[in-house]
């Protein structure tokens, strides 16, 4: 019976008015959705792009610092839906609050060698 009340509301939401809640959600206001890409901010290009890859519904990810460019809130919205799809994710990031949110092992590459180390930090790094 869910599925197909799912089905029914799907239909009922056109693709566009979809597109401009994923997008509002996003964190992308109704002006900055109509402009071209190449105008929109640094921290706006790595959000959309984020958006993008997580639409896609990837079983695995392989990010380089996703949380540059991104503000708090834009962190958050990637750390809740990261968890929520229960991917495997290879992270590498200088942001510690959101490799321990999200993080279940942690693995150092030290001098051609990989261990995998706690995640407790100190000042000297894992």
């Amino acid at each position: 019976m869910l599925k197909q009340i799912s089905r029914g509301l799907q239909t009922l939401v056109s693709q566009p008015l979809r597109d401009l809640v994923l997008l509002a959600a996003a964190g992308f206001s109704v002006e900055a959705q109509a402009r071209p890409i190449s105008r929109l901010s640094p921290g706006q290009k790595a959000r959309l792009g984020l958006l993008a890859l997580r639409m896609a519904e990837p079983n695995f990810y392989l990010l380089d610092e996703p949380t540059n460019h991104i503000d708090i809130p834009g962190q958050e919205q990637l750390e809740v839906e990261l968890l929520a799809q229960g991917a495997t994710c290879i992270l590498v990031s200088h942001d510690r609050s959101f490799v321990s949110a999200i993080a279940t092992r942690f693995l150092l590459i030290e001098r051609g060698q990989v261990r995998e180390v706690s995640n407790t930090w100190n000042s000297d790094g894992p």
